[in-house]
């Protein structure tokens, strides 16, 4: 972590971390499910048992936890069709509430320097979700999965982020709520990261910074 003077920016990741809802997590899954089990043609079940099957297999192979996506896309799925289908069964706003502290942190922190946005969601759902949670403002730009259909960790991404921000590794804070996900490419790039997986973590982050 390092001080606030030599940081340029910080780039949050979105689900799990600016919010943590298990109900809306697990409706996410079940949707994933849902889609799986219709483009296989069985049932829910079989859906979930494979892919479980395929998250287990893919962890031991890649030595890291992989994405919704990847573990769709490896059972034959579109990461397009995947958030398509998200876009018309996912509902955020049931399960999320306004949290005034995390409003507040981000007010705070874009007052002193540019914020931004790079979340594995689709850029409908990220605007719903961002939108209800008021946090919309804070963001000098919101990356998300259908720039490039390309889930995080994903080195073309990063070096677009870095680019047109205009930052050096060393100055990009990176914070989110999965190391395999969100920190450790930008970790091995050079960038400081931060996990937070709960609120009080992400609510540490402007005194840690200030120390």
């Amino acid at each position: 972590m390092g001080k606030l003077n030599d940081i340029r920016g910080i780039i949050f990741d979105l689900d799990g971390t600016l919010y943590v809802s298990p109900s809306f997590a697990a409706a996410i899954q079940k949707a994933a499910a849902d889609y799986i089990a219709g483009i296989k043609k069985i049932e829910l079940s079989e859906a979930c048992r494979m892919m479980a099957e395929t998250r287990n297999r893919l962890t031991v192979e890649r030595n890291e936890v992989p994405t919704l996506s990847a573990v769709c896309s490896k059972l034959g799925g579109s990461v397009r069709d995947l958030h398509t289908f998200f876009e018309t069964r996912l509902h955020p706003e049931t399960h999320l509430a306004q949290d005034p502290r995390v409003i507040s942190l981000l007010k705070n922190l874009s007052e002193k320097i540019p914020l931004y946005l790079f979340t594995n969601n689709n850029r409908a759902l990220t605007t719903r979700i961002i939108d209800f949670l008021g946090l919309t403002t804070f963001f000098q730009h919101i990356y998300t999965i259908d720039d490039t259909w390309k889930a995080k960790p994903d080195e073309g991404m990063l070096d677009l982020i870095l680019a047109e921000a205009g930052l050096f590794p060393s100055q990009a804070l990176f914070v989110g709520d999965r190391y395999d996900v969100d920190l450790r490419l930008p970790e091995q790039r050079g960038c400081p990261v931060y996990l937070s997986q709960t609120i009080e973590q992400l609510l540490q982050l402007e005194d840690l910074l200030q120390d």
